[in-house]
């Protein structure tokens, strides 16, 4: 318990170092505008503020545009940490040799990120696997600064006015959650094993996520198969493996929409690290870090939004935004309708390339996402998250359509809700 104090009582001071720095910083003229000044702070002050900023990124229907944008530059790639510190995790956590569990560790990191790191391995029993490694010290820090972001919220609510946003309680009450559920592994654990269910009721095979090793898995620590494969957005790479390309985003779309309403998750974060086609043919979901969750009311809108957006229904569409959003004001939804058709067109005209670059990829589609978001803003319309992390990713799919130069159909959609 002192040890415990003693480190809060560390990182507060460390904390304080930051802002007190920042604030010289300010006093002595280097004034960059708000947001950029918001992010360089955040990423000064470590793992659970760079958590921050990339909830702040991707929540354009929480945020103001400007800081939207500006926490697209926030990282969350660090320095890998020597072996030697993974290790000490790895035996306090596991409570056994390493040599009963894993044949070899790679010392050298594949990732490295604020919270985790990732090393390949393999079993004792000859299964390659890789090993999500929480850092040491880091639920002490997220503990400690957890108090700090309430006031964190309250200095951007005082700088912005005009911010437009929920209550404040609730945005914390969402990213302390969004938070504490990304740094649970055993919590990521059981979704990978929702989402394997959900595969297996549907009889889908074409689809894998990858196993978990429970022996070898804490709150701390996860090992998982490792699956090879190449990114969807890389169509020359994918030709190697798929002898249909075009089926095969259909089968990883059909997978994710089915997911929307037969599953308990949906795969939240479906960017092109994260969903590959695998070397024998199959799509590969991985990372359920960070998963959302519908309500029967959001998912009907969804379900109304989707079919009209296929069709080029735009009233449709225009209602369905007004049902799932949050109103003060009467919607008129006939200019709705325009504005989306034009918003979509000018997706739907994006150039088809063969490969994109996934920090590209992810800022594109951010600016699109923040796009229709100010869209829904202008007519009085505000969406709860679940509903922004819906639209994100049929963005990414919408991108991946493209570079495979696929022309889908109102037939194909209504096929994916089957």
């Amino acid at each position: 318990m002192l040890r415990s104090g003693i480190k809060g009582a560390w990182r507060v001071a460390q904390t304080t170092s930051v802002l007190a720095k920042t604030g010289v910083g300010w006093l002595r003229g280097d004034r960059p505008p708000t947001p950029q000044l918001l992010r360089e702070t955040f990423e000064d002050l470590g793992a659970t503020y760079i958590k921050l900023g990339q909830f702040i990124a991707s929540s354009p229907t929480l945020f103001p545009e400007e800081y939207v944008e500006e926490f697209q530059a926030c990282l969350d790639q660090t320095e890998a940490l020597p072996f030697s510190y993974i290790e000490s995790v790895l035996k306090k956590e596991l409570k056994q040799p390493l040599s009963d569990i894993y044949a070899e560790i790679d010392p050298n990191a594949l990732a490295s990120a604020s919270i985790a790191q990732v090393h390949a391995a393999k079993l004792v029993t000859g299964e390659d696997v890789v090993i999500k490694v929480q850092k040491p010290g880091v639920e002490h820090v997220i503990h400690t600064d957890m108090n700090f972001i309430h006031l964190a919220m309250k200095i951007l609510e005082m700088i912005t006015p005009h911010l437009e946003m929920a209550s404040l309680a609730d945005i914390v009450g969402e990213i302390q959650k969004s938070m504490m559920e990304e740094c649970d592994f055993l919590k990521e654990a059981q979704n990978i094993e929702e989402f394997e269910r959900f595969l297996a009721r549907t009889d889908n095979t074409l689809v894998v996520v990858p196993k978990v090793y429970h022996q070898a898995s804490t709150s701390r620590v996860l090992t998982m198969e490792r699956l090879y494969g190449v990114s969807m957005t890389n169509l020359d790479a994918i030709k190697q493996y798929s002898e249909n390309p075009e089926m095969t985003l259909r089968i990883a779309m059909n997978t994710w929409f089915a997911s929307l309403h037969q599953c308990e998750i949906f795969h939240a974060d479906v960017h092109a690290g994260n969903l590959m086609v695998l070397t024998d043919g199959r799509v590969g979901f991985i990372d359920f870090g960070i998963v959302g969750r519908l309500t029967p009311g959001t998912w009907d809108a969804m379900n109304d939004f989707g079919e009209a957006l296929i069709s080029g229904d735009y009233e449709t569409m225009a209602d369905a935004m007004v049902t799932v959003g949050i109103t003060k004001q009467k919607v008129d939804t006939h200019k709705l309708s325009r504005d989306l058709e034009k918003f979509i067109k000018r997706v739907d005209g994006l150039q088809s390339v063969s490969y994109l670059d996934i920090t590209e990829t992810e800022n594109d589609i951010n600016k699109l996402l923040t796009e229709f978001v100010k869209m829904a803003k202008r007519h009085g319309i505000q969406f709860p998250r679940q509903f922004g992390l819906l639209i994100k990713q049929l963005l990414y799919f919408d991108r991946y359509r493209h570079v495979m130069a696929i022309d889908l159909v109102a037939e194909d959609y209504l096929a994916f809700l089957q």
